[in-house]
């Protein structure tokens, strides 16, 4: 049974930095490419970032781009998604995934 599993996020104020970590189990993880992904209230699930599974390339959105990055770390079955510069319309649980399967996702509100 394949998990992930969120952790990281929390209340800030605009323009701090949050790293959020997604710690995988139950497959191969070293095998597939990871993504983070967001819903805000009242809105669909949007993509925010994605890496391959040996790290040469990675994707983002593009209101994030700059602001946000994703890595792995394959010997410890984690991904992270580094934000700086938190603007209040990054506000939204994130969610880890991998082909087929979705974390339970971690809060990050940004709030003066």
């Amino acid at each position: 049974q394949v998990q992930l599993v969120e952790s990281g996020g929390g209340l800030v104020q605009p323009g701090a930095s949050l790293r959020l970590s997604c710690a995988a189990s139950g497959r191969t993880f070293s095998s597939y490419a990871m993504g983070w992904f967001r819903q805000a209230p009242g809105k669909e699930r949007e993509f925010v970032a994605a890496i391959s599974w040996n790290s040469l390339y990675t994707d983002y959105r593009g209101s994030v781009q700059g602001r946000f990055t994703i890595s792995r770390d394959n010997a410890k079955n984690m991904v992270y998604l580094q934000m700086i510069s938190l603007k209040p319309e990054d506000t939204a649980v994130y969610y880890c995934n991998t082909p087929g399967f979705w974390g339970q996702g971690t809060q990050v509100t940004v709030s003066s």
